[in-house]
């Protein structure tokens, strides 16, 4: 009866002990000062989010991490810490800015993460980061089933598990193993179909197969991290990859051309390559002009579509929109229907090589009166207004459901009345969800207020002092290019 008695005393003073985490049956642990170090060192890999509970994007982040969390429990533990909580914590892994994702294996801060903020896109990245860097491929049978995937793979070719130029290649692969997927051979028959010495091949995956390129690119050069690098970032995508809501931005650093459809290469292989196929008999009369070519699930981006380029899903059929996104970030639609013999999409690039097609720019009309003290922007006045080289110009982007905006509405109408004499200075307002905000801006929420000063408007500088008019002026006093002409403000800057 004594022991009976006594294991309930045993559970309880077990739990006062031991921090309240290590009995979670959550799928995020809480951890902190206290208990990282030693509750991190049980798991192989673990995803940890350092976050302060006031960030937005935190917020933003948090469903999509939970989520992600319960897709992949029991295979990867998912951990945050609050970092205005757990000051030391967040100190000692170097942590900046919120969130800051960070991979641990066995306790050790592994690498960054750098993957999607989506929950499918952490899930994906993170199957990545389980098991080894680098998969040991022992037969030809092995690396058949290996390359039979349905994203790229890159393997190692090696003479023997002694060759000086393994170690470097499962360096790299502990580097990139987030992104692309590594194995190694160490007998030179298991790939001798494709390769007689030493060497890294790079196969595309099957369902991308074409008559265009070929499906296997073999790296020959002196193997490094950095030359290894090079080349699955030349090679990966080939003359026309599928982009996807995680390979966009890494695609995207480059003038590209998207053809979307109702493309599906989980279902329906043949019928996604069917326009493919057509872009790439194009595209390879366009080659070394310094455009890349993509195709994409139109379901994908309906949103982008439409919020960007002004286009409906439902527009168009089963045919497919073509746009074309610069890395400065110049957008161009292509308004003929798509023709199965190419033709209009060869059109389409001819106008667009020849610097014949116009800007797509999402913009407001222009208002039919601008004569308020605090001047309207839309996107087609941008240049005008904005970018007016006689100018210096505060210019606030804004949206109209942002409590905040509103709050500081009566002080910038303040603002652009004590400055409405002053003939040097233009202050301004944008609506940000409604007009395409240029380069060089970066808004990520609202309100966001940038100063366009004379002679420097491709370096303009953000404001982040506080909302008060005195501040303002202040700033102002200081950045502009000419000195401030006041209309009724007593207080001294």
């Amino acid at each position: 009866m004594s022991v009976i008695c006594l294991l309930p005393a045993v559970s309880l003073a077990l739990l006062s002990f031991y921090p309240v985490t290590v009995f979670s049956r959550r799928d995020v642990l809480e951890l902190g000062d206290a208990d990282f170090d030693y509750l991190a060192t049980e798991h192989e890999t673990m995803l940890v989010k350092f976050y302060a509970p006031w960030c937005g994007h935190c917020k933003k982040l948090a469903p999509e991490f939970q989520k992600a969390a319960r897709q992949l429990k029991g295979t990867v533990q998912f951990a945050k810490v609050d970092c205005t909580a757990h000051t030391v914590t967040c100190g000692r892994f170097g942590v900046t800015g919120y969130p800051t994702l960070k991979i641990f294996r066995y306790g050790k801060d592994s690498a960054p993460y750098d993957g999607p903020r989506t929950a499918n896109g952490i899930y994906n990245y993170m199957m990545k980061q389980t098991g080894p860097d680098s998969v040991h491929l022992k037969s030809k049978e092995d690396l058949q089933t290996f390359v039979k995937n349905y994203d790229a793979s890159i393997v190692g070719v090696f003479s023997d598990s002694d060759s000086s130029h393994l170690a470097e290649f499962l360096k790299a692969a502990g580097l990139l193993r987030g992104q692309f997927r590594f194995a190694h051979i160490t007998d030179l028959q298991i790939a001798e179909e494709h390769a007689n010495a030493e060497s890294v091949l790079l196969f595309r995956p099957p369902r991308l197969s074409n008559t265009f390129e070929g499906s296997v690119v073999v790296f020959k050069d002196y193997l490094t991290i950095s030359s290894l690098r090079r080349f699955i970032r030349d090679h990966i995508y080939g003359m026309c990859p599928h982009m996807t809501l995680e390979t966009r931005d890494r695609l995207r650093v480059r003038d590209l051309l998207t053809a979307y459809y109702d493309l599906d290469y989980h279902h329906n292989v043949r019928g996604s390559n069917y326009w493919r196929n057509r872009v790439m008999k194009v595209a390879s009369k366009y080659t070394g002009r310094g455009l890349m070519f993509s195709v994409a699930n139109k379901k994908d981006f309906q949103a982008e579509l439409e919020d960007e380029y002004g286009l409906g899903t439902s527009d168009g059929g089963e045919l497919p929109f073509v746009t074309i996104r610069t890395k400065l970030g110049h957008k161009y639609v292509m308004r003929e229907e798509f023709t199965r013999d190419g033709q209009s999409l060869g059109r389409f690039l001819e106008d667009y090589f020849a610097g014949r097609l116009k800007r797509y720019i999402k913009s407001e009309p222009l208002p039919e009166k601008n004569t308020a003290p605090v001047k309207v922007v839309v996107a087609e006045s941008f240049d005008e207004i904005v970018n007016d080289p006689a100018k210096d110009v505060l210019i606030q982007f804004f949206s109209p459901l942002c409590p905040h905006c509103k709050k500081l509405e009566p002080v910038y109408r303040e603002l652009a009345d004590t400055l409405h004499s002053d003939p040097n200075i233009v202050i301004a307002k944008m609506n940000a969800v409604y007009n395409d905000i240029p380069l060089g801006y970066d808004v990520q929420g609202f309100p966001t207020i940038y100063f366009a000063p004379v002679g420097k408007k491709d370096e303009p500088i953000r404001y982040q002092g506080t909302r008060e008019l005195k501040d303002f002026l202040k700033f102002l006093k200081s950045e502009a290019s000419h000195g401030l002409v006041l209309t009724g403000f007593k207080d001294e800057l």
